[in-house]
């Protein structure tokens, strides 16, 4: 969703234990029956009990918190600690979209249709035409002279076209499209789009649709209509007839008319929230005072910790006011109105035993704010740092590492289940009776089932409706943890993938066979897994517009070349992913109205296996949860039977030809919630996702903040809780700028991390730098000449899991890659590794990995710091590799 942030900043300090006596005695505090000082109330805090289901404890008038409070707190010595928590939330902004069609000037043949947006954002309108004598539904491109400038040709079907603001320093945007009424044309199609995060807007569910004669049209929500034709008389086909007549003759009368319709964007806000913590000179107690300049009611969830474990429990009393016990697991207080009515506040005494103070902070039932994914953690004494609990593991996404800040999530009923099972699998993995006796491989495992439990947490937080109990993921995730099962979104973590074909590898009929010959020198590379392509019968001769699932005799060659193949490359340790195109598939009879809707072969699938919004191919199933591969029908997966077949057919696959894991093709034309039910069907030892995305543009010129655009990857990873990575889209894109323009300051973003997918979650991001697509004979997008290596030099030293083209690798730079595959091997770099990026400047791009490996890239200088004895490994036109003596 669109991104508009207000930023502010907050503080956490942590000072030391002392209190000055104050001239004005009401500044004071006093003692309570608890021999603590209250800052809030004369009165003693009493715990009060009560036979309701939730105990109310101290329950006092509210007040609002004065200065009072934060003055106490600043009249200490000795600042021992201070950082910065943003909030980030968002909400959802309501505007409008705009249509009218009316006369442009004198002319009576000259009309203008006006399409307006009220909100904020890049917009474009995505639109085409229909033609009076079009049969079914498809899209045109508008005639040369109705384009407005800045319009971009889409294929053949549909252009984009910016919206303009009609003034400056306004929101509104507009785009104004002439057209001549002499015209063949019957009405003009589009969606609205926001560049800014890639979202759509269309009307109802489908395209918006302005007609411009009166007879009805196939499909589309009509705007702007002028006839009720559930009514029309029996000479309804003579009008039409008719109509088109006088049309071709330009005779047509249009009808101006003006809509408008809702449109909800979610937007950014950004507020923050700071705490101040000092002890009792006498009492030893803890004080923190808590404040934020969120608006409206803020409730804490809180509770104390005594070790790193950071478990929580609930401390004794006494309670600030508006404080109640939650299932005896934490507290929750209502914090204070402060003076003038700019946020709230609140102050918490803690007993020294505990060392931490742990909350989150809840705004409504469906809104809570937590910090990098997991709870807010403020140390109580000094030389400990402020940081989320260490039951978050590095691939927590979007809410974590994500975002890198705190994030909005919605409350369910369950959640604490998953959260106390990740704290669990912690102190299991932590404790020194563990590592005495788990293996190194057990342990990597728990750290797995960790992670895929934060990305199964997130994606539940995004939704409204839980899909399982509290119960059933106690039981079953835990049950998982000692199995040592790999995760299919990350396979060992030390996996170096090949694609191995290219777009011609179909030409020969023998594709199998030849690979089968290279398939000792590939294993003797390092890689460990093998891309396939696709190998169902299919138009095209790639195999990426299948028809028949089950015939897998294709122009790469027959179904026993292909299971020799997986045999043979199994035999020399390497695991298989065949290429999977889920998202649409070929029919092989038309309907009685001509459209190849309808399939043949062992799943004879009708148009109830087509998404009803697909323009092109009268779809009867339910709307689409992705977005439209126009070549072929884009299947329904809310269908129970379509998913039922295709979990059988990718069993089948594993079981008949032997494939290890997937590579999921166009994953962006369908929600990644179904992705997740295939992967748990077909267990694959390693999955990964095509989520093509444009990055973002101004004027051209690549945009360095790219956050929005990985985040639609990351959320689409969200989606399938973590079963399946991403290819790393992003960090191409910005290689492809860095290495080009001599912008390398562009491979460290705003936080001095990767600025791709793997900056963010780095253990479910496949990095490469072509493919078959991008490069090859098609050459779509292809990576800067002659900078390749420079690329993989890249790829092949940093965390995630590098995808290799074969083109590269056979061909002159073989050698160098092989030399970056052996030292990655022999460092032990994966999925997880830890890197330190030392230099981002205009020439040059340095990074330490994992303490072991040191690297450079550009025409810049740099050398690894003397302090080590580093040796230089690898080295090529502008790039450098060294390793740390051991």
């Amino acid at each position: 969703m669109s991104m508009s942030t207000a930023t502010a900043t907050a503080t956490v300090t942590i000072v030391k234990p002392l209190l000055r006596r104050q001239k004005n005695a009401s500044l004071l505090p006093h003692r309570t029956n608890s021999n603590c000082f209250n800052f809030s109330s004369r009165k003693p805090n009493v715990l009060l009990r009560s036979h309701a289901s939730t105990t109310r404890l101290c329950r006092f008038k509210p007040r609002r918190a004065s200065s009072v409070d934060t003055a106490l707190v600043e009249t200490t010595d000795d600042l021992l600690f201070k950082d910065t928590f943003p909030l980030i939330r968002t909400q959802t902004v309501e505007g409008k979209i705009f249509i009218r069609l009316d006369k442009d000037g004198k002319d009576q043949q000259c009309w203008q249709l006006s399409i307006g947006c009220s909100l904020p954002g890049k917009w474009i309108l995505h639109w085409g035409v229909s033609y009076v004598d079009d049969v079914g539904s498809d899209w045109d491109q508008p005639p040369m002279n109705m384009r407005p400038l800045g319009s971009v040709p889409i294929k053949d079907y549909a252009i984009e076209t910016p919206l303009k603001k009609t003034s400056e320093g306004d929101t509104f945007q507009e785009l104004k499209i002439s057209l001549d009424s002499k015209s063949a044309i019957a009405a003009i199609n589009f969606v609205l789009k926001d560049e800014e995060t890639g979202a759509w807007y269309q009307h109802r569910g489908r395209d918006f649709k302005v007609p411009l004669v009166d007879f009805p049209l196939d499909s589309g929500n009509v705007v702007g209509e002028k006839t009720d034709f559930a009514e029309a008389s029996p000479s309804k086909d003579e009008d039409i007839n008719n109509e088109i007549k006088d049309l071709k003759q330009g005779k047509r009368q249009l009808e101006g008319f003006y809509e408008e319709h809702p449109i909800v964007k979610y937007v950014t806000i950004q507020n923050s929230a700071a705490v101040s913590v000092t002890k009792c000179s006498k009492t030893a107690k803890t004080l923190l005072y808590l404040e934020t300049d969120l608006p409206g009611e803020v409730l804490v969830h809180w509770g104390v910790c005594r070790n790193d474990a950071k478990n929580w429990e609930i401390p004794a009393g006494p309670y600030p006011p508006e404080t109640t016990l939650f299932k005896n697991k934490a507290l929750r207080t209502m914090l204070q109105l402060k003076d003038g009515g700019n946020g709230c506040a609140e102050l918490f005494t803690v007993d020294e035993e505990f060392t931490g103070f742990l909350f989150v902070l809840k705004l409504d039932d469906n809104t809570w704010l937590k910090c990098k994914g997991d709870d807010f953690y403020i140390p109580l004494s000094s030389g400990l740092p402020s940081q989320p609990g260490q039951g978050q593991s590095e691939g927590t996404p979007a809410s974590g590492e994500a975002v890198e800040e705190n994030q909005e999530v919605s409350q369910t009923a369950y959640t604490d289940g998953i959260i106390n099972e990740i704290r669990n699998l912690v102190n299991g993995i932590s404790s020194e009776k563990v590592r005495e006796t788990k293996t190194k491989e057990a342990q990597e495992t728990i750290l797995q089932e960790i992670e895929k439990l934060a990305a199964e947490a997130y994606s539940i937080f995004r939704s409204s409706i839980p899909t399982f109990t509290e119960e059933s993921v106690a039981e079953s995730e835990v049950q998982k943890a000692p199995a040592a099962k790999i995760c299919s979104g990350t396979g060992t973590g030390y996996e170096i993938l090949l694609q191995g074909f290219n777009w011609e590898s179909n030409k020969s009929g023998r594709w199998y066979i030849e690979l089968n010959e290279k398939a000792l020198e590939i294993a003797s590379l390092g890689f460990t897994v093998i891309w396939l392509p696709p190998p169902t019968e299919s138009v095209s001769p790639e195999g990426y517009m299948p028809k028949d699932l089950y015939n897998l005799n294709s122009r790469y060659g027959s179904i026993d070349e292909l299971k020799d193949l997986v045999k043979s490359l199994h035999k020399r340790g390497l695991k298989v992913l065949g290429d999977a195109v889920l998202n649409h598939r070929c029919a092989d009879f038309q309907n009685q109205n001509g459209v190849w809707n309808v399939f043949g072969g062992r799943l004879k699938w009708d148009d109830r296996a087509i998404v009803a919004d697909d323009p092109h191919f009268q779809g009867r199933g339910n709307k689409s949860s992705g977005e439209f591969f126009h070549a072929a029908p884009n299947i329904d997966h809310s269908q129970d039977f379509v998913r039922e077949d295709i979990k059988e057919w990718l069993c089948w696959l594993r079981d008949e030809i032997g494939y290890d894991g997937w590579r999921l093709d166009f994953v962006r034309g369908f929600w990644g919630g179904y992705v997740k039910d295939y992967m748990d069907a077909s267990e694959p030892y390693f999955a990964v996702g095509e989520y093509w995305d444009s990055l973002s543009y101004t004027y051209g010129e690549m945009d360095h903040n790219q956050d929005a655009h990985r985040q639609r990857i990351v959320d689409w990873i969200n989606a399938t809780s973590g079963t399946a990575g991403a290819f790393d889209v992003t960090t191409k894109g910005i290689l492809h700028s860095a290495l080009e323009r001599c912008e390398y300051w562009r491979l460290s973003d705003q936080r001095g991390k990767p600025p791709g997918v793997v900056g963010w979650w780095p253990s479910r991001a496949v990095t490469f730098i072509e493919n078959h697509d991008t490069g090859s004979t098609q050459g779509h997008w292809r990576f800067p000449s002659g900078k390749e290596m420079q690329g993989y030099a890249y790829i092949l030293t940093h965390p995630g899991t590098p995808a290799v083209f074969y083109d590269h690798v056979f061909s002159h730079y073989g050698s160098e890659i092989s030399a970056l595959l052996s030292l990655r091997n022999r460092n032990k770099i994966h999925c997880r590794s830890i890197i330190e990026i030392t230099k981002a400047e205009r020439d040059v791009y340095a990074a330490m990995i994992d303490e072991k490996v040191a690297m450079k890239i550009g025409p810049g200088h740099y050398e690894p710091p003397s302090e080590r004895n580093w040796s230089l490994a690898a080295q090529g036109n502008d790039y450098k590799v060294w390793e740390a003596a051991s």
